[in-house]
């Protein structure tokens, strides 16, 4: 009787992991910083120049660096993530974005700045996707609905707020800190993070953990530097002979990627991507949409940016506080979509992108009414409007299109949605920033910004006519 009673068929199974109030808090403390820290920097480009004597090139590495070393590392991050412990991973991934955040801080020269917004992208690349991981592993039914709204509001309201930040921080001067106040922030912060998630934050694995795939591995990271690279930096270099066959070799690298994927997938071994994952109908048509959404959303707030600093002659604070209406209904609108959803299904989405056009045009007609006296009052109810939209459609898609991806493939499924949603907020800054770039000499700065808002409108148009396909409910 006591062998039986002891045996290993008898024992009580090991409780789940649950992530809890307070461990929510603290992972989606780790989701903002490395989206707030793209976006911070936008305001304080001209006092780097500045004080560090960089040319125009060298300050968009100091972007381009950290947001092409994130994402390209962002799905290899999930994957050891899911081997060796989401936990680890996210104390690590936090701890090491500390030390690059006060390296940032404490540069001597524009390229140790270079450096080290690289290898702090790479550790926001292990840091970030165990946040994903995490909630769907260690949550189920209204708590995850309710987690994943959070985390979307969380990821919308940092993208916003990280250039509110950025001008308040610069014009502040904290102890004489200049620029360098907007990376040395991230430490206390960060410290304050550690403890919290030791103490919080539970450990959760991929229960079938796959070895690491070298080949899928070298090839993504092929891709989307022979993308993102000639993308973001070939405007400010002067498109150089490099920049053309670079970009011809994508679709090749990108092509050689899928082969190699697919034929692993196949072979019953995990890749670094499977190709498998995108059978998942909600993941599939929610990445599709995500891109566009993404690259105007990005797009938007670095021409922003520049428009109300260098043409309406606002200084960091004004230029960044001018989106503050955004980011206050942004998250307040977000809180509402688990209900939301719940009542009307994923037409909400369709919903979201018609109030953001609305939103954008808004924006259009004041700039083309008050140019150049733009401020916060004559932006305020497009501003306000297009984050209401933008609200009703990020937290959701990312509930979709997680939504189907099982928890043992948990740290992949985030790796994948994480790293397509930071290579369109690259090619936004390269895409519509170029054009709004190129524009600015011979139109002007009002009739740029015009032009290039419309762009993004019809950005708008398309996600919203994707978000058609969607699927009606969210499982």
């Amino acid at each position: 009787m006591t062998e039986t009673l002891t045996s290993p068929t008898t024992r009580s199974p090991v409780a789940p992991p649950v992530l809890g109030g307070l461990g929510l808090f603290t992972v989606l403390l780790g989701a903002a910083l490395p989206l707030i820290d793209f976006f911070i920097v936008n305001v304080a480009l001209p006092t780097i120049g500045r004080d560090l004597h960089a040319s125009e090139t060298v300050l968009e590495l100091v972007v381009a660096g950290y947001g092409v070393s994130y994402a390209v590392l962002l799905v290899l991050g999930g994957r050891l993530g899911d081997l060796f412990g989401r936990r680890e991973f996210f104390l690590g991934g936090m701890a090491a974005f500390g030390l690059t955040s006060l390296a940032c801080g404490l540069a001597p020269s524009a390229w140790t700045l270079v450096a080290a917004r690289v290898a702090q992208g790479a550790a926001a690349a292990a840091m970030l996707p165990q946040v994903l991981a995490t909630i769907q592993s260690a949550t189920e039914g209204p708590r995850r609905a309710k987690a994943m709204g959070l985390y979307g509001a969380t990821a919308g309201l940092s993208m916003v707020a990280g250039q509110i930040l950025g001008g308040i921080l610069v014009a502040a001067d904290i102890a004489g800190t200049g620029w360098r106040s907007v990376f040395l922030v991230n430490v206390p912060v960060v410290v304050v993070g550690l403890f919290l998630a030791a103490r919080a934050v539970p450990e959760t694995r991929s229960q079938r953990p796959e070895p690491v795939d070298g080949p899928g591995t070298v090839l993504l990271a092929v891709s989307l530097l022979t993308l993102l690279v000639p993308l973001t930096e070939g405007r400010a270099a002067g498109w150089p002979l490099w920049t053309w066959p670079t970009l011809a070799a994508f679709p090749f690298a990108a092509w050689a990627f899928y082969a190699v994927e697919r034929r692993a997938d196949r072979q019953g071994r995990t890749p670094l991507v499977p190709p498998s994952l995108f059978a998942l109908t909600s993941l599939r048509r929610g990445l599709v949409m995500i891109v566009p959404f993404s690259i105007g959303f990005s797009g938007f707030m670095f021409v922003i940016a520049v428009a109300l600093q260098r043409g309406a002659g606002l200084g960091p604070v004004p230029a960044g506080l001018a989106l503050a209406p955004m980011a206050v209904v942004f998250f307040a609108v977000s809180l509402c979509g688990p209900r939301l959803v719940a009542r009307c299904g994923t037409r909400v989405v369709t919903a979201g992108g018609l109030i953001q056009a609305v939103g954008v045009t808004l924006i259009v007609l004041a700039a083309l009414r008050s140019w150049p006296d733009l401020g916060v009052l004559e932006l305020l109810p497009g501003a306000a409007v297009a984050g209401a939209g933008q609200a009703l459609q990020l937290p959701v898609l990312f509930r979709i299109i997680l939504s189907e991806v099982p928890p043992t493939r948990a740290g992949v499924g985030g790796g994948v949605m994480i790293t397509t949603q930071q290579s369109g907020l690259a090619l936004g800054v390269a895409t519509l920033g170029s054009l709004f770039l190129a524009l600015v000499p011979g139109w002007g700065m009002r009739d740029a910004l015009v032009t290039t808002l419309l762009v993004q409108l019809a950005g708008v148009a398309l996600t919203t006519a994707l978000s058609l396909r969607l699927p009606r409910s969210i499982s």
